[in-house]
């Protein structure tokens, strides 16, 4: 059976060559209305953001964390949020061109800003692309009206729609967000819903299952019996549909959740889940740097008026900045991997663990259909093993 699976898998990446690259992560952290299901550093503010402000602050911690960093070569850059298609197109001028004055950035980098279809502009848009953005994502998470409104979106379906066709029009790449596993969702739904989207798409999807985070208003709902989710049966049909139905139309997964046409693939991400360094700059951002001391995990204030205040103090509005130790590294690198498709190389493992993995317990989950070996340096979760990554990875960390 896991042999069958493996024969699955048409990697279609650039090789991973142990050099993920250099990307620079920058938060935006206010959205016209908070989601239901969000747990995401987002805020809403009705009075307006004096967007000034945010340029001069997004410029200085930039600023400190070049000194982290020491010089790099950007290889991607990601405006997400909260909603960054709020920001006036002069505001994401400004902050490109406060990195192209700190890092090197070549031209033509993956530059991605995360939009919304509801404060989707044509206008906006067009000036994005010109301050040099060429690659769009956007929040749609569903291509009906009903379930629209229960995932509280501000925009209908004509507006996603919309939105799709210009962003086809004007960046050339674009990708776009759904949530499935919705309450009430059948697989014969989902189907459908999805060979639309796959129609509309350029050539990157990403596809989440609903989750129901503590301290969102879906989790009191959800607790009180009133919002009530697909099963654990259902949802593993809707997840293997979903493989199915993208690999049969040419996006296959190159990550758990994440499907894109062999070379499309978000090359951000990809830098996360290889394991390569970012800089994390806004309210509530995180970064993991290699600097002259080692590598850092840093995080940053995730209340936008105070994190302003305090780079306005102190330059930056970092609240941790925490050295991470070689089996530390080691674990988050297992922890990212093996989302991936390409799975993880283990010589890189074991020069920063200082060991092999434990083979009884490689043996154990290859033996249970759990993961499979590429070759003697790698490994990676099998399909069926992608259902149950967290135990995976907790299984191999020990």
């Amino acid at each position: 059976m896991a042999k069958a699976r493996s024969n699955a898998f048409k990697d279609g990446l650039a090789p991973d060559t142990g050099k993920p690259g250099f990307a620079v992560y920058l938060h935006w952290p206010f959205c016209a209305a908070k989601c239901p299901y969000c747990d995401f550093n987002s805020h809403v503010r009705h009075e307006g953001i004096d967007q000034q402000a945010y340029i001069d602050a997004f410029r200085a911690e930039i600023a400190v964390m070049r000194k982290l960093s020491g010089p790099q070569v950007v290889t991607s850059i990601f405006f997400g949020g909260g909603t960054p298609s709020l920001m006036e197109p002069e505001t994401v001028a400004a902050i490109l061109d406060a990195v192209r004055e700190t890092w090197v950035v070549p031209e033509g980098i993956e530059i991605t800003l995360e939009a919304n279809p509801s404060s989707v502009e044509a206008d906006r848009f067009r000036g994005y692309r010109a301050a040099g953005v060429n690659r769009v994502s956007m929040g749609v998470q569903a291509l009906n009206d009903r379930d629209l409104k229960r995932l509280g979106r501000l925009h209908d379906r004509g507006e996603a729609l919309r939105a799709i066709g210009l962003a086809r029009e004007i960046f050339p790449r674009m990708s776009f967000d759904l949530i499935y596993a919705r309450p009430d969702q059948t697989s014969q739904a989902w189907e459908a819903e999805l060979k639309e989207a796959i129609s509309l798409a350029a050539d990157h999807l990403s596809l989440y299952q609903l989750t129901i985070e503590e301290g969102t208003p879906f989790y009191g709902l959800h607790k009180a019996g009133k919002l009530i989710v697909p099963d654990g049966d259902l949802s593993a049909e809707l997840y293997e549909l979903t493989q199915s139905v993208c690999e049969a139309h040419g996006l296959p997964a190159y990550e758990v959740s994440n499907h894109a046409r062999p070379g499309t693939e978000s090359r951000h991400n990809l830098t996360y889940w290889r394991y390569g360094d970012y800089a994390g700059i806004g309210p509530g951002a995180h970064g993991r740097l290699t600097t002259s001391a080692g590598k850092i995990a840093t995080a940053t204030e995730r209340m936008p008026e105070t994190w302003l205040a305090n780079v306005a103090a102190n330059g930056h509005g970092m609240i941790e900045s925490e050295a991470l130790g070689s089996a530390e590294q080691a674990d988050e690198l297992l922890l990212m991997g093996l989302r991936l498709r390409e799975g993880v190389d283990l010589s890189r493992w074991k020069a920063l663990s200082g060991r092999e993995l434990d083979a009884e317990r490689v043996d154990f989950l290859v033996g249970h259909g759990m993961i499979e070996r590429m070759n003697k340096e790698r490994i990676r979760c099998t399909p069926q093993g992608m259902l149950v990554l967290d135990a995976v990875v907790a299984d191999l960390a020990i």
